[in-house]
């Protein structure tokens, strides 16, 4: 709790100087500790074509930084589908709940690309139109929520060491 403590009195001591290089000065500290934690989920991410790798991006508005990706499937990634991921859920955020599907389903060779699915011994149909594999879902693998709960201290420490720089450096 001090480290947050000290991170909002320098916060506060940086926004009564004011102006836009005040801003400026916040908005990079925040931007630093939003860094770590993007970089620390890129390492847990697991990946077969990197695409959901390259899609973990940072946002900084004022004091509030987001870690976040918007490709389609890394929040079956992150939470699990399925029975399997219902068996096999921890790691994910405490404060998440998902609801997961308890009955097998079949999807299309074309919902996924490359030549991952025979890895996965996958039961298959041959029909006209293309193969289908049945699953009963994919255990959890978080790897965004991990990020920040393993760095929390780290990011602090660092908007910490940062904002104390610039504000000397604004000070003298």
């Amino acid at each position: 709790m001090t480290e947050i403590q000290n991170v909002s009195r320098l916060i506060n001591k940086i926004h009564r100087i004011g102006g836009t290089a005040g801003e400026q000065i916040i908005k990079a500290g925040v931007s630093r500790g939003t860094k770590i934690v993007q970089s620390e989920a890129k390492l847990l991410v697991p990946t077969n074509s990197g695409r959901t790798r390259n899609s973990i991006r940072t946002k900084v508005d004022g004091l509030k930084g987001s870690v976040y990706t918007n490709e389609p499937s890394a929040v079956f990634v992150e939470f699990g589908t399925g029975s399997v991921g219902a068996s096999n859920h921890g790691g994910i955020s405490p404060n998440v709940r998902p609801s997961y599907r308890n009955t097998p389903w079949w999807f299309h060779e074309s919902m996924v690309e490359g030549g991952y699915l025979s890895a996965y011994n996958f039961f298959t149909i041959d029909t006209p139109v293309g193969k289908f594999y049945k699953t009963e879902g994919q255990a959890a693998q978080p790897f965004m929520y991990p990020a920040l709960k393993n760095n929390r201290a780290k990011v602090l420490a660092e908007m910490e060491k940062y904002l104390s720089r610039k504000l000397k450096e604004i000070t003298k």
